[in-house]
């Protein structure tokens, strides 16, 4: 028997009650392996609801430390972006030892075309693989002012990339060699292939004044800085294997701030190309360019020079004069003769010509920005008659 039963008188009228008493304690106790295997419980309960606080703590901890360093990064990422379009030296151009371009033009051997600044010679390097290259080598002569044009080009084209451009591969800075090396262009200059003996089709010149237009606009308008080429000019646009214009040498260009539109400058560009605010003291704009791709549109449309001394005709030999004169009476066809292809295509050649009149006009601002001109050129934009531009403006393109 675990318990007994006994009784006990309590209170008065012999009331009785019954006390059921146990024999030992053993029910009282908790056994201690119980407790024991309990308290473990708890306890490994508890560490792991410790632990997985703990890790979920950490993760958070460790994820934070992530996104700082993220945009820590990011941050610095963006801090060397800028230091790039400040220095052209930084950006992915390649940088060639001399040797290297001595040896990729045959010792500079095959001569391609020279100018004032440097002789192009034609070459090809190896990088991954054989790439047909023109290597411009500045003069070294004139070192200062070879160094500055050496940075502006590198400046300018090293942050650009448009279809309508030259691409400048890399450059060479040996002691007082400095080197330009850009893709090679196998159909030369649009100088050798307008003013040959052989006129070029009519509808391959439009393409080729659309395509200027189109890279003009780019870099007066959609580049990070904003460019002025300062020396639009035949001589200065490539024509690639697939027949597109591309503009190059920027060694006279001028960029500028972000919330800058004009500058003052020293006249630059070349005697029959440049706009008459150069010679009158006045602020220098975009507009400068527009003016010389007035004059370079009037040469292809008619396969010729803008200034051609040898001709018997005086009023011909200055091709804006005479463009003018043309306009004035109405009378287009003389600017076209032997020419059936832009006789065919009358509507179209007129409309060139205006465009080419409102490009030259002496005040800067009755000139069309060059997105306008493209508008005008691809039909979106009507062409308005332009005004007859000053006499002044037609006879001041002597320095």
């Amino acid at each position: 028997m675990c318990s007994t039963i006994i009784r006990v008188d309590v209170g008065l009228n012999g009331a009785k009650t019954f006390i059921k008493v146990r024999k030992d304690n053993s029910s009282l106790v908790v056994p201690q392996a119980k407790v024991n295997e309990n308290s473990k419980s708890s306890l490994s309960l508890v560490a792991w609801v410790l632990f997985g606080s703990s890790s979920f703590l950490n993760v958070i901890f460790i994820g934070a430390l992530c996104m700082c360093f993220f945009y820590i990064f990011q941050y610095k990422k963006k801090l060397r972006g800028i230091g790039k379009s400040a220095n052209a030296l930084e950006t992915n151009l390649r940088c060639f030892c001399y040797e290297e371009l001595e040896r990729a033009t045959n010792g500079f051997q095959k001569e391609l075309g020279r100018g004032s600044f440097g002789v192009v010679y034609e070459g090809v390097i190896n990088i991954g693989s054989e790439i047909p290259i023109a290597v411009k080598k500045l003069n070294t002569l004139l070192f200062q002012q070879v160094e500055m044009e050496f940075k502006n080009e590198l400046h300018a084209i090293g942050l650009t990339h448009h279809k309508n451009l030259v691409r400048l591969i890399g450059y060479c800075e040996a002691e007082k060699e400095r080197l330009l090396v850009y893709e090679y262009m196998s159909n030369g200059t649009l100088a050798s292939l307008i003013f040959s003996e052989v006129k070029p089709e009519w509808k391959l010149r439009l393409e080729i004044a659309s395509g200027v237009a189109r890279g003009l606009a780019y870099l007066h308008e959609e580049c990070i800085t904003q460019i002025i080429h300062c020396d639009i000019k035949p001589q200065n646009i490539l024509i690639d294997e697939y027949y597109n214009a591309r503009i190059s040498d920027f060694g006279l260009a001028k960029l500028l701030k972000m919330n800058q539109s004009r500058t003052n400058t020293a006249i630059r560009g070349t005697k029959g190309y440049v706009a008459l605010e150069w010679f009158k003291n006045m602020a220098i704009t975009a507009k400068v360019d527009v003016y010389s791709y007035g004059v370079l549109l009037l040469e292809i449309i008619c396969c010729r020079r803008n200034v051609e001394m040898d001709l018997e005709e005086e009023e011909k030999v200055i091709l804006i004069d005479w463009a003018c004169d043309c306009y004035s009476r109405g009378t287009f066809d003389p600017l076209v003769e032997d020419d059936k292809e832009a006789f065919d295509d009358k509507k179209n050649m007129m409309k060139l010509v205006m465009i080419s009149i409102w490009c030259i006009q002496e005040d800067p601002i009755l000139r069309p920005t060059m997105k306008k001109v493209t508008q005008m050129l691809e039909g979106v934009v009507e062409v308005e008659p332009p005004p007859f531009p000053s006499q002044f403006s037609r006879h001041s393109q002597n320095p």
